[in-house]
């Protein structure tokens, strides 16, 4: 879902950059030159694909899947450790422990880098998905320790 809309964003500055390269001073009367028609034909069909992309409501349905992951996932974490404690009197430190700590402060520095991304900035979208590859791969990695 971030893809789609990250290509949504990207088909609209095409279509800017290809609508800057159309000549604005053209002669109504005089017949349109062949390359200025296939730039028409071009922002044409990016404009079409992106209605396409507009439709698929991607930007609403990755926050909504997101929003619902983070809040759910945070949720669980509190709810694994006090059920532990009230059960046992104690936490249990070790790697699924540790792993879940750092899962949730991965989890809110990925949802804190989303204001900067909404405003372009690319270094904080590449941090956003380094983030979440790392709370991916952590996530894989305690899975089997809660088994245990």
């Amino acid at each position: 879902l971030g893809w789609q809309w990250r290509q949504t964003r990207v088909v609209g500055m095409e279509i800017s950059d290809l609508r800057a390269q159309v000549p604005k001073d053209l002669d109504p009367e005089e017949e349109i030159p062949q390359a200025v028609k296939e730039l028409k034909a071009q922002i044409a069909r990016l404009d079409s694909d992106r209605k396409e992309l507009i439709k698929g409501k991607f930007k609403d349905r990755h926050y909504t899947i997101s929003s619902m992951l983070l809040g759910g996932g945070i949720f669980i974490t509190f709810y694994g450790a006090f059920n532990t404690w009230f059960r046992a009197d104690k936490l249990f430190p070790g790697p699924h422990l540790f792993a879940g700590c750092a899962i949730v402060v991965l989890w809110a520095l990925a949802a804190a880098c989303v204001p900067w991304m909404e405003k372009g900035n690319e270094a904080a979208r590449n941090a956003h998905i380094a983030l979440n590859v790392l709370i991916l791969g952590l996530f894989a990695w305690q899975l089997p320790t809660g088994w245990e």
